[in-house]
């Protein structure tokens, strides 16, 4: 069977930048403040609502496991989707302004691959509003246009672990799994890839390090960097020290 390496797809909050507690969590608690909610997500709390993905449904559940007498707000769900947007925006913001950089290795491997031929793709549950600034800040104005396709938001209805995005992704692409490579940082994310039929590699973030990512082709610190080597946690690295076209067409195949 031909195994050849065609795509690589990443995910983004926590693979292509650490967005999390820096980012998404401050945006969160700076529309909390605008809408006059005296509510704070500590560093603590914001990695155990990760276990939740996506923004609007990160609020819910919050509201369901902390604040349930607000469950019966008039309008919850109009107001839960204002709420995510003015957090959008301030995320938005603080991308335009340079805050958050991209991890070790990524900018890297996306030249390469794109050097060598090889698509790149998105699929992330985080809106296409954060990807679209995120990528623009941190690898140029034009640089949406080298990804082939980008799967975000609300565009499946099902959020990782479920298999969607990716489903959706691979559709749109007009590839097998097996022609692709996942890369993630999270277990829902993991399961997410896993479950579209995509060998995955991880490279853990700072709320996910601690997760379980069996069933992962590799798992490591970060991409690494010639000069900055990552660290191997799990699976087979084949003696490399940061991750290449060459490098992910070999664990692809």
């Amino acid at each position: 069977m031909d195994n050849s390496l065609r795509t690589v797809i990443f995910d983004v909050d926590g693979t292509l930048a650490d967005t999390e507690r820096d980012g998404h969590r401050l945006a969160f608690n700076a529309a909390f403040a605008e809408f006059g909610l005296a509510w704070d997500w500590d560093a603590e709390l914001y990695g155990e609502l990760l276990t939740i993905t996506g923004g609007k449904e990160r609020i819910r559940h919050y509201l369901e496991k902390y604040l349930p007498d607000e469950l019966s707000r008039s309008g919850l769900d109009d107001w839960i989707a204002a709420l995510h947007q003015a957090k959008t925006r301030y995320f938005v913001a603080l991308l335009e302004r340079g805050g958050i950089p991209l991890r070790p290795g990524v900018a890297r491997l996306i030249h390469e691959l794109r050097a060598a031929n090889i698509k790149i793709a998105i699929a992330t549950t985080t809106s296409p509003e954060n990807v679209i600034a995120l990528l623009k800040s941190t690898l140029g104005e034009d640089s949406p246009d080298w990804f082939d396709v980008i799967g975000a938001g609300d565009i499946v209805p099902g959020k990782k672990p479920a298999p969607d995005i990716y489903l959706w992704v691979l559709e749109q692409l007009g590839l097998p799994a097996q022609h692709c490579i996942a890369l993630e940082d999270s277990e829902n994310g993991l399961k997410a890839a896993l479950a579209a039929g995509l060998d995955t590699v991880i490279t853990v973030s700072d709320y996910t390090r601690g997760q379980d990512f069996s069933g992962a082709t590799l798992v490591l610190s970060d991409l690494g960097e010639p000069a900055q080597p990552f660290a191997v946690l799990a699976g087979n690295a084949h003696g490399r020290g940061w991750v290449d076209a060459g490098m992910l067409a070999r664990l692809n195949g």
